[in-house]
């Protein structure tokens, strides 16, 4: 299993307001998608036939969680987080304060979204997502924390070009790793990272890769052709499309967290 390393941390606190993701399907039930804030009250057990997941809307380490819910047709509920205003109760059930978290019905709680992703994986019936041998269950978790070094581009160049800084570097830098994805994909000489079937390690790369356009990093594909048939492929998988939201809600709520003033709600 994956160890709790400080990068993925840092960059998990910052899922409080920069990256937007909700998902909407059958298997879901929410009284009500608005986050819940310090003072409200807990919610209950959760229902013997399903397994909640406290989320936040707009946290892309949330959507790798609920896209295996999605991709699985794993019946739960969703209970969203005011990550500026964590609720005591929800502090008390995971001490790090982040999202995803799982609780099921026996009141476990497991928390981190590899963690959280493979559990769900391993537990539920249907469609597996984790290769089937050791080496390949392997292979996939060493290209995750290749991707994990990648991560912090995504945020640094959309900040840096708010603060007016010169950004050409880190998109060169970015440039360069989507160039290293895409000779991944030419080798293995497959539709997606895993083989020709979507699998474990594309959702959990794709969020970033659903928020290119609302951050103006689409121009860092250019030259990556493999890469974006990989893209156009998932955006036409039913989990992805129960996962997103468009581009211009994205944008909005940027614009607003950059304000100093996240809203969670945005867009209920």
């Amino acid at each position: 299993m994956f160890a709790v390393s400080s990068l993925h941390f840092n960059l998990a606190r910052l899922c409080q307001g920069f990256f937007v993701a909700s998902l909407h399907t059958s298997t879901v039930k929410m009284a009500s998608e608005k986050c819940l804030a310090k003072g409200s009250a807990a919610p209950g057990p959760v229902p013997q036939d399903k397994i909640r997941i406290y989320n936040m809307r707009f946290c892309p380490f949330a959507q790798r969680t609920k896209l295996v819910l999605a991709a699985k047709g794993i019946n739960h509920e969703t209970v969203n987080i005011h990550l500026k205003e964590k609720p005591e109760w929800f502090l008390a059930k995971n001490p790090l304060g982040l999202v995803p978290t799982l609780e099921t019905p026996a009141g476990e709680i497991i928390y981190e979204s590899p963690i959280t992703c493979d559990y769900l994986d391993e537990v539920y019936a249907g469609k597996k997502l984790l290769p089937s041998s050791p080496y390949g269950k392997a292979q996939q978790k060493m290209m995750l924390e290749h991707f994990s070094k990648v991560l912090p581009l995504f945020y640094k160049i959309p900040m840096g070009r708010r603060n007016g800084d010169d950004v050409t570097g880190l998109e060169a830098e970015l440039k360069e790793k989507f160039g290293k994805l895409n000779e991944d994909l030419v080798k293995k000489k497959s539709k997606f990272f895993g083989g020709d079937s979507i699998t474990m390690i594309d959702y959990m790369m794709w969020p970033w890769f659903e928020r290119l356009a609302a951050f103006g990093l689409e121009h860092c594909m250019d030259g990556t052709p493999e890469l974006k048939k990989w893209t156009e492929l998932m955006w036409e998988d039913p989990a992805v499309k129960a996962c997103m939201h468009g581009t211009d809600t994205y944008r909005v709520y940027i614009e607003a967290y950059a304000t100093g003033k996240p809203d969670y709600d945005y867009g209920l």
